[in-house]
């Protein structure tokens, strides 16, 4: 792959990551495939290094003519691109300039295909005025990033049947942020084609990839989706590359790179898969905007119509699941060296903090002693920040760092003080028990926690006080963390919120584990789930093997998957 053009601060304040030449290829082939005609005008409106539209042309057949457009916003990259095709001796047209600006001087159904790796730009990047611009111009909402006005303005630039080949960060299946794709691709478009390429490294920069391949005005119909994920250890069978086995009709274990992936094929669904997983042997239902995308297979979608069947409520409808605090400046406000700081804030302000190095299934097993200074008044339901004149030395501290906080406009711009810390949260429950998991981690690892302590923003949490409005709280507390730490807790994830990272690492996050499902807790099974959580709580070992298997065993019997 050519150099890439600007240093690592301008590509990341651009969204710029350039793709590397074998999934160029791998792009440019499945695109080809969905294209029809001897004729086609392909656009790539964030060309970068123009690896994309050179990939066309070394994948393209005989007797198919292309018409190259590509645009881009950083001229060193357009100088790169124009000499490397002059060099392999294609002709393509270069435009140096913002093709989002220019896009409204191009024909409606101008060209029969695009193929973009729009850059990746966090509205914190963009600005608030900026993404708002956006959001308005092309029709989006919520939080956004310069990859959505891109994938936004597709659709009508292609004829009817012209071919999207879109190369981005894999997010966007099953987070909310990515809405506004999804919507995009659900109702202009059709998608044929879905990669997940997951923890594969196939990009150079720390993304998870997914290809989609989606066509103008398609009829409605199933959609291919492929995940690769690595399986340490795992035994390939076969001689079988990557990209054969994506396009492969069984999957299996491949090798690539010296590691070893799981390649698994099925239909993209949507929706609610406790309410109503497609049958088996169907089609998956078509693609929405509010619900993740998922991969449909006959044999998970029964075992996930068979959980349905006996799930009382989800863990979002029994309790609210909150993040940690996030203070947006650690350094001042986190510490396990407090009595080393001169001034010293009041010691009834340096709260015990939960990080996720505290957190193993069932208990909490505090590391350090890592507190934070939490400038609220915690009898308060609500963010009630303290009165700085009545706590010298805290004031004495902050404003010591008051230029760094103050410079936190998002803060002072929403109506709060300088010292305060970003998400609080709701300071009179941090006294009540509540059960803790970290945001990242490679196994369910829920835990309760009596002390009282802040759960930091590396963490969620549910109050016991809120589960009390569906039942028993303490019961409904181990009920949560017993299907949570199963094995049929972790295989849920898996094929409903699917969002794996690199090592095996997934994200407990708010929006999938509020989807994790409950069995009835006044059940005989339900109530035996409990007691066996709470047994694992109260030992000071953790549990052996034996009882472990024994868990996942009334878990899967309670749900009727036994």
């Amino acid at each position: 792959m050519a150099s890439e053009a600007g240093g690592p601060g301008d590509r990341k304040r651009h969204g710029r990551h350039y793709t590397p030449p074998e999934l160029a290829r791998f792009l440019a082939r499945r695109l080809l495939a969905r294209s029809m005609g001897t004729r086609l005008r392909v656009l790539d409106p964030a060309c970068g290094d123009g690896e994309l539209l050179l990939a066309l042309c070394e994948e393209a057949g005989p007797g198919l003519r292309l018409e190259l457009t590509g645009y881009d916003l950083d001229p060193a990259a357009v100088a790169l691109a124009r000499a490397r095709a002059a060099e392999a001796g294609i002709e393509i047209t270069w435009h140096t300039g913002d093709f989002l600006s220019a896009a409204g001087e191009q024909a409606d159904g101008a060209f029969d295909a695009v193929i973009t790796n729009p850059p990746y730009v966090r509205t914190q990047q963009l600005g608030g005025e900026t993404a708002q611009l956006l959001a308005r111009r092309f029709g989006l909402r919520g939080r956004i990033d310069l990859t959505h006005p891109f994938v936004a303005m597709v659709p009508r630039l292609l004829r009817p049947g012209g071919v999207l080949g879109l190369l981005c960060a894999n997010r966007f299946l099953t987070t909310k942020a990515g809405a506004n794709m999804r919507r995009v691709l659900r109702t202009d478009l059709t998608p044929v084609e879905l990669y997940d390429l997951g923890d594969t490294k196939l990009f150079s920069a720390a993304v998870l990839p997914a290809v989609t391949i989606a066509v103008r005005d398609g009829r409605p119909g199933p959609c291919r989706y492929v995940s690769a994920y690595e399986v340490p250890g795992g035994e390939i069978v076969g001689d079988a590359d990557l990209f054969e086995a994506l396009v492969g009709a069984r999957g299996g274990l491949v090798g690539h790179n010296g590691r070893t992936f799981a390649v698994e094929i099925g239909r993209l669904a949507t929706g609610n898969p406790l309410a109503n997983p497609p049958e088996n042997g169907s089609v998956a239902a078509r693609p929405s905007d509010d619900e993740a995308w998922r991969l449909s297979r006959p044999g998970v979608d029964d075992w996930l119509r068979r959980i349905g069947a006996r799930t009382w409520r989800t863990f979002g409808e029994v309790g609210r699941i909150r993040v940690g605090v996030k203070t947006t400046a650690d350094r001042v406000f986190i510490s396990d060296r407090w009595d080393e700081v001169t001034p010293s804030p009041e010691p009834e302000l340096l709260l015990e903090l939960i990080t996720h190095d505290d957190v193993a299934p069932w208990r909490v097993r505090r590391a350090a002693d890592t507190r934070v200074l939490y400038p609220y008044d915690t009898g308060q339901s609500t963010r009630a920040p303290i009165d700085l004149a009545e706590y010298p030395g805290a004031a004495a501290y902050l404003r010591r760092h008051r230029a760094q906080l103050a410079g936190r406009d998002y803060v002072t711009d929403s109506g709060r003080k300088w010292f305060e810390i970003w998400v609080p949260q709701r300071p009179n429950l941090w006294a009540a028990p509540k059960v803790v998991f970290p945001d990242i981690s490679d196994r369910p690892r829920f835990a309760l926690d009596r002390s009282g302590a802040v759960v930091n923003g590396d963490c969620y949490w549910i109050s016991l006080t809120d589960l009390a409005a569906s039942g028993d709280p303490e019961l409904l507390a181990h009920l949560l963390m017993g299907v949570a730490n199963s094995a049929l807790g972790l295989r849920f994830y898996d094929a409903v919120c699917g969002n794996r990272l690199y090592s095996g690492r997934r994200r407990w996050i708010t929006q999938y584990v509020s989807r994790m499902p409950l069995p009835d807790p006044d059940s005989a099974s339900g109530r035996e789930i409990a007691k066996m959580a709470r047994d694992f709580v109260d030992a000071g070992v953790p549990p052996d093997p034996e009882r472990v298997r024994l868990l996942d065993e009334r878990v899967a019997a309670a749900f009727g998957v036994a």
